[in-house]
């Protein structure tokens, strides 16, 4: 073999190294920073949307946005909790509708007897106590009988809607029934012409404050070792059950939270809330970076996940995009999401 194509060979052999590491390279900072692919689709689906409409970036829209992601995103705070452990909620949407219909119809009473309902200070609390034990059955299930969560929840789904259909008897609870308290969070405030809600100030305020427990405390710690190997974990010292336990009272007890912002949002308290928000919270979870498969994700990831989803929603609205492909874009962007997140797991570390 001549010196020439030899060295031909040699040169294309470190071309081929080089631009494998770079792949290398990308791939580990995703599978460090699960967020980031998240950030670059948001960031780009803003700038497309607002290409194509420009009504799209002014203040109106962008905080319409934003309140419209209020429900979303509580709910995907929830759910983020659990997929970190390696488990799943289908049942989300259904507690936060239950304990809705909860607090609206115990404070509300008998409009023909005086001070027939609850205390709006005993009404509020029991809605709040309601999906927390929702969510203690849910884990009370999966630890104890060690039932798939994607099983378990798929049947207490339909319980709680059940619960939830008897219980409100199939009645809406319109705005003058509601007790006022329930309705607090649909005050707004505004910054310049900005405009935002209490409800989405609560969501906030529950992102900055799980962000810091994951991140800074014990509990986080164990959360993340349990969803990454629980063998491992057990082994370790971690009470594996305990953590899984905790994971869905506090996902449970967010969801009582989400109930209220949802009433605040819609100012109605209807059995008849949409269905598929348990569907749509798991979406933004997942394209928020958001392993399935447990141990690696952030609630910072799941609140732009969250924000992409209502941008996506809203933009092809604008656009007057059919009902039917917006759902079909939102498809793909799942299976997006789940194919990048197999690959990013493929790492070396």
């Amino acid at each position: 073999m001549s010196k020439k194509s030899l060295k031909s060979k040699q040169s294309d052999h470190t071309e081929f190294s080089s631009s494998v590491s770079r792949i290398q390279i990308i791939q580990s900072y995703l599978h460090r920073y699960p967020w980031l692919s998240s950030a670059g689709v948001l960031i780009l689906a803003i700038l497309s949307f607002s290409f194509f409409n420009s009504n799209f970036l002014t203040p109106g829209n962008l905080s319409l946005i934003l309140q419209q992601v209020s429900i979303i995103g509580a709910l995907a705070l929830g759910q983020t909790i659990i997929i970190l452990t390696g488990g799943i909620d289908l049942s989300c949407a259904a507690i936060s509708v239950c304990c809705m219909m909860i607090m609206a119809k115990s404070g509300m009473g008998d409009p023909y007897i005086e001070n027939d309902g609850l205390a709006i200070w005993l009404a509020f609390p029991l809605g709040i106590f309601i999906a927390a034990l929702a969510g203690a059955f849910n884990g009370f299930l999966v630890t104890k009988f060690r039932l798939p969560p994607f099983i378990v929840t798929l049947g207490t789904l339909n319980i709680f809607i059940a619960i939830t259909i008897l219980y409100g008897s199939g009645r809406s609870i319109l705005e003058n029934e509601i007790d006022p308290f329930l309705l607090e969070l649909s005050n707004i405030f505004k910054i310049g012409e900005f405009v935002v809600t209490y409800g989405v100030i609560l969501m906030l305020l529950m992102y900055a404050f799980f962000a810091y427990s994951l991140r800074f405390t014990s509990w986080g710690r164990h959360v993340y070792a349990v969803g990454n190997d629980p063998e491992a974990a057990r082994l370790s010292g971690i009470s594996v059950d305990k953590v899984l336990m905790s994971a869905y009272l506090v996902a449970g007890l967010i969801f009582g939270l989400t109930s209220w912002i949802m009433i605040g949002r819609i100012m109605v308290a209807s059995p008849n809330v949409p269905s598929d928000y348990n569907l749509v919270a798991i979406t933004a979870v997942v394209i928020g970076g958001t392993s399935l498969f447990g141990g690696r994700g952030t609630v910072f990831g799941t609140l732009i996940g969250a924000c992409i989803v209502g941008v996506f929603q809203n933009g092809l609205t604008l656009a007057g995009v059919d009902l039917n492909f917006q759902v079909l874009a939102i498809g793909i962007l799942i299976i997006f999401a789940v194919t990048l997140d197999t690959w990013v797991r493929r790492v070396k570390v």
